[in-house]
């Protein structure tokens, strides 16, 4: 290849020759072992534009088609067919929770605390919603629509139509600051009909006296996901090369039509308003990076907003992968790439494409751009963000392969993620449904007739062990930590055979191994949100109060209000929104704030006070 594989020295500054260039974490003074450990993969530098420019254009040569550069992706992980097992979850990092060493925002209530968070996987760093609340307002994108509401009024105080309309969906919130990140079809990409026409602006509101925008920052590609370590967000975009195939064609004419565009139609733009001004700009040569095993069609960039600053350019960093899995913590940001998406592409290294997920590790503990830490791989793929969970210093990793799942224990090593431990054989011919780390205890589900509960005990990294397995029908697709070592499951009930029948809220004992289910609680015909996206659900712990969307097969929603404690799930209350004229009556989320439950819908947002459980206000959005 012509790019320039990182040395295992003691720094590496990538693009020597490129000004800009992307910033190399120095190696752990204390690398263990007795020869420098080598990673299977690591992300690679570009010496100029030229050799970005040749990298690039060869990749998409093996890649295209003559139907052109096919965005398509499919789930290859084959299952037996019987009964009807679930499919995979939307790989939105958007299910998880916390860790019993790193609570969620969710869980974590001081002694004056009056509101509860975002559903986070770390507390210490905040995941975009389409709600956020501080406790004296409620922020929103539902519908594409910005507003606020007092807490203390129940009013609408504000309201803001967002750019691009109703696909806006992730917000951050910073004091009287809002970043919100809105998928577009239009914007940058004005040159092109085809490959690559989805932008994303990231709209900045202040919400000091109202709402009102100070700055968009659009780029291209979809949005991809986000965290938020204090006012900092690092916001990630996926882009495709800017390329127009004709229909009908032939492969050799659009291995030509790749051969002659230039380098521009790969480099991501942005366009930055602010201040009554535009200024347009692409991400640098030396921005750029590859892994070191193949490079992707994709280009994933990793935008750097301080939201107590005026909008920039989002000093951006960009990798040629196609990952689609991000995890972060207070001082890491990691983007898995799994793999099974380009199935059938050999890479350099000859490991089969589908059989593996790697894992590029970046540091964040400064306020600026990320810096490129490491890089490991592992077999098989990813459920969602709550496979990987950060802890005393390694890194672990669930995954499932055809055959079956696995938990790995990675550890920093230089410029790799070395694998130190690993244990498999869980839910052979399964799949991971979901997985919970509690300090040293992972908890993983798997699901093909009934559901495997398997606890692993990572106390010794470098010998993870299967230590207990409960076996029940249906399975669990969002574990959630309670108090007295109580784990509640949501998910699906299934027959023997595995045919889901409805939602299922299940209390384990996970002081006993293996775990004790002690209760559940089944509505039949149902499926909740919250089983595939974890913003969804709530947990209270001041009044042991949990709350859960509830959808039926006919379109319409609730939330379920129970009460959990000891060995007992109670239902308080089904609350529903007072949406006649609606056809979507889907509550999508709940929160607390001024002492009130807030459900939120398309519709609008009711207030529900703790004491009572008997809706009070209604704030319609229309």
């Amino acid at each position: 290849m012509r790019a320039k594989r990182l040395t295992l020295g003691a720094v590496v500054v990538a693009s020597a020759c490129v000004a800009g260039g992307i910033v190399f974490a120095r190696e752990p003074v204390d690398i263990a072992g007795p020869a420098p450990y080598v990673p299977s993969v690591r992300l690679v530098s570009y010496d100029s534009c030229s050799d970005v420019e040749a990298d690039l254009k060869k990749a998409a040569a093996e890649r295209v088609t003559e139907f052109g550069l096919d965005p398509r992706v499919y789930d290859v992980i084959a299952m037996p067919a019987e009964g009807n097992a679930p499919p995979v979850a939307p790989k939105a990092p958007t299910r998880g929770g916390p860790t019993a060493k790193d609570r969620s925002s969710t869980d974590d209530h001081s002694a004056t605390s009056d509101h509860s968070g975002t559903n986070n996987h770390e507390a210490a760093a905040d995941e975009p919603d389409l709600v956020k609340t501080d406790g004296r307002r409620i922020v929103t994108v539902a519908d594409g629509t910005l507003r606020v509401v007092d807490t203390a009024t129940r009013e609408l105080t504000a309201s803001l139509a967002m750019p691009g309309g109703g696909l806006a969906t992730a917000l951050l919130l910073e004091g009287d600051q809002a970043l919100v990140a809105v998928p577009r079809f239009d914007a940058v990409d004005r040159d092109a009909r085809s490959g690559g026409s989805m932008t994303t602006s990231l709209v900045m509101v202040d919400l000091a006296g109202g709402a009102r925008v100070t700055g968009t920052l659009t780029v291209d590609g979809d949005y991809l996901d986000g965290r938020q370590v204090g006012s900092v967000a690092r916001v990630v975009a996926r882009s495709r090369p800017r390329l127009e195939f004709p229909y009908p064609s032939t492969l050799e004419r659009n291995r030509a039509l790749i051969e002659d565009a230039p380098l521009e139609r790969w480099l991501p733009r942005a366009t930055l308003d602010r201040d009554g001004s535009r200024v347009e700009s692409a991400v640098g040569c030396g921005s750029v990076s590859r892994p070191s095993g193949y490079t992707g069609t994709a280009m994933l960039t990793v935008y750097t907003i301080d939201l107590r600053a005026p909008l920039g350019d989002g000093d951006p960093v960009s990798i040629a992968a196609d990952g689609d899995t991000l995890y972060g913590t207070a001082g890491s940001l990691y983007i898995a790439d799994d793999q099974w998406q380009r199935a059938g592409i050999l890479p350099a290294d000859g490991r089969p494409a589908a059989d593996h997920t790697d894992i590029h590790q970046f540091d964040i503990s400064a306020p600026g751009k990320p810096v490129y830490a490491a890089s490991g791989s592992v077999e098989g793929s990813l459920v969602n963000q709550y496979a990987l969970s950060e802890y005393e210093g390694n890194l672990r990793v669930a995954t499932t392969t055809t055959q079956d799942s696995a938990v790995h224990v990675l550890n920093r090593r230089g410029p790799g993620l070395a694998r130190i431990g690993r244990v498999g054989g869980l839910g052979v011919g399964e799949r991971i449904q979901s997985v919970r780390y509690l300090g040293p205890t992972a908890y993983v589900v798997t699901f093909r007739r009934t559901d495997p509960l398997y606890t692993v005990d990572l106390s010794n990294p470098a010998t993870p062990r299967v230590t207990g397995e409960l076996k029940i029908t249906g399975y669990s697709a969002y574990l959630h930590p309670l108090s007295a070592g109580r784990l509640l499951g949501i998910g699906q009930e299934a027959t023997d055979q595995g045919r889901t029948t409805g939602t299922q809220i299940s209390l384990f004992d996970t002081t006993t191994t293996p775990v004790r289910r002690l209760t559940q609680y089944h509505l039949p015909g149902t499926t909740s949100e919250a089983e595939f996206d974890a913003h969804a659900f709530l947990s209270w712990p001041d009044k042991n109060l949990v709350v859960i969307p509830i959808d039926t097969t006919r379109g319409s929603g609730a939330v379920l209000a129970l009460r959990v404690t000891g060995d007992q799930i109670t239902e308080l209350a089904t609350l529903r929104h007072p949406t006649p004229s609606v056809t979507d009556t889907r509550i999508r989320r709940s929160l607390v704030a001024a002492n009130t439950l807030w459900t939120l819908s398309s519709a609008g947002i009711q207030a529900t006070p703790l004491d009572t459980l008997a809706p009070a206000a209604w704030i319609p959005f229309t």
